[in-house]
């Protein structure tokens, strides 16, 4: 979550009404930090004097999403259309009020900026999925040490993804090669991006009365700023701004990114919770001038106004049964070095898909976006070079196997020879490319234990194959 320096000229808007308000309120469902709040914060003031304006129909929770944009929705003019964001950012894409939307938020890491080290990385990366259609949605948090392929560079952690695209002026931005680098890791489309600064999320949860969580055993937490250390006993407890950021950030715990993943989604639960509570909902648009001006610079987004408010209206609508979460966690990566001795995660890419699945799905009649995708075009998109060398005694096996993993849309270098016997075909992964692996293992019956992964991006190849003897004997190629 993000701090800058940077200064924004403030716009002004008219003030909102009652009941807009408590529409842009209720769209914390989904993210607490992402979808209402996005509305909420920037446009208070968007309709001028909207006097008269008529009473909002009950709408059932199953109303078709295009009847609730239309009814709830004004003509918001030119000014609808706006990106809330600076320029040369990612650029909106339109949305029919019904398709499911796919929404990445991202925080940035305030060590960074402390530091003065340039362009931050991200701290945080939650995709955020709602389906106005069933009225479901879910949360995925994608751990940073995530080793993955960057279009246009080098392997890397995934949190080096924004900064690379802010450092290199890549067209737009961070935000825009952050959200490829997730698409080509899910095999989702992403629609839109968050960008949340740690100031506008400890205000907001100060203005909102705080927000309650249950601490499963005590943690060490360190708040922004030096030596104010804080220890949280076990137990549900509300907690201001700073302590609430301050434990979704932290990491001292036994699975250190993976349990502060599971603690960032708890706390944006909890925003939701606080602000469901119908005691709390006239004091919050009492106070909303207040919070425009406090927090309307923390927020960029490529969602425009119209799309924010028929979003949070929608999301409003999901009960809190309907929201599915995730953390891509040990059960879907393997802890190994990256070639130059970094702590990494390497992708399991069935592994992901499956949870993406789970988390996704809609119903037994849907099929969830994720699969939707084809694995030869995940490959494809991975644009790995496999070199395939023969570890048998069996003349051309190299030759004719890598016709037939080209004839299935493999790219493959010019076959050899290994230097030594291989009794099981084994895959060595020079650069990441889980996607590659997975094709290649269907294609070749190869089993976990024969993969291996050697980070090392100044290798000729991407990929190895050493075909063994179980290959030579159990294949029928001609």
């Amino acid at each position: 979550m993000e701090s800058t320096q940077r200064v924004r000229k403030r716009r002004r808007y008219p003030k909102l009404p009652t009941w807009l308000l408590l529409t842009m309120l209720g769209g914390f469902v989904v993210a607490g930090l992402a979808t209402a709040y996005l509305t909420f914060v920037v446009v208070r003031d968007v309709v001028a004097d909207w006097r008269g304006a008529p009473e909002v129909p009950e709408l059932a929770v199953a109303a078709p999403p295009e009847v609730v944009a239309e009814t709830v929705v004004p003509d918001l003019g030119e000014r609808g259309d706006e990106p809330l964001q600076g320029k040369d950012r990612p650029k909106s894409k339109d949305w029919d009020g019904s398709s499911r939307v796919n929404l990445l938020v991202m925080g940035l890491d305030y060590r960074d900026w402390e530091e003065d080290g340039g362009a931050p990385r991200t701290d945080t990366m939650i995709l955020l999925s709602l389906d106005p259609e069933s009225r479901t949605a879910g949360m995925l948090s994608i751990p940073r040490d995530l080793w993955v392929e960057i279009p246009g560079f080098d392997p890397a952690k995934i949190n080096m993804a924004y900064r690379l695209g802010e450092v290199y002026n890549v067209d737009g931005g961070g935000p825009a090669l952050a959200m490829q680098v997730v698409k080509k890791l899910l095999g989702m489309d992403i629609d839109y991006y968050a960008q949340i600064d740690f100031t506008a999320f400890e205000n907001f949860i100060d203005e909102i009365g705080g927000v309650e969580v249950d601490v499963p055993e005590e943690i060490n937490i360190d708040p922004l700023g030096d030596n104010n250390n804080k220890v949280l006993q076990p137990g549900r407890q509300v907690l201001p701004g700073r302590l609430a950021l301050a434990y979704a950030r932290a990491r001292n715990t036994a699975g250190s990114d993976f349990d502060r993943a599971e603690r960032q989604q708890q706390v944006i639960m909890g925003i939701r919770a606080r602000l469901m509570d119908e005691d709390r909902l006239p004091e919050l648009i009492k106070n909303a001038p207040m919070l425009y001006d406090l927090l309307s610079d923390g927020i960029h987004t490529n969602l425009t106004l119209l799309q924010a408010i028929r979003l949070a209206w929608i999301a409003q609508q999901v009960p809190a049964e309907n929201i599915h979460q995730g953390v891509i966690g040990m059960d879907q990566v393997t802890q190994t070095y990256s070639f130059d001795g970094q702590d990494i995660l390497v992708p399991d890419a069935k592994a992901i898909r499956d949870l993406i699945d789970e988390i996704f799905s809609t119903s037994e009649a849907i099929v969830p976006a994720a699969t939707q995708t084809n694995p030869l075009e995940l490959m494809g998109a991975e644009d790995a070079r496999v070199e395939v060398l023969n570890g048998t005694l069996v003349p051309g096996l190299a030759s004719t196997t890598a016709s037939y993993l080209t004839e299935n849309g493999v790219q493959i270098v010019d076959p050899g020879n290994a230097e030594d016997l291989y009794p099981k075909t084994t895959l060595i992964d020079y650069t990441g490319n889980p996607h590659t692996i997975e094709y290649l293992t269907d294609l070749l019956t190869i089993t976990p234990e024969n993969i291996y992964h050697r980070y090392d991006v100044s290798n000729q190849y991407d990929i190895v194959v050493l075909l063994g003897e179980d290959w030579a004997t159990t294949n029928l190629l001609p």
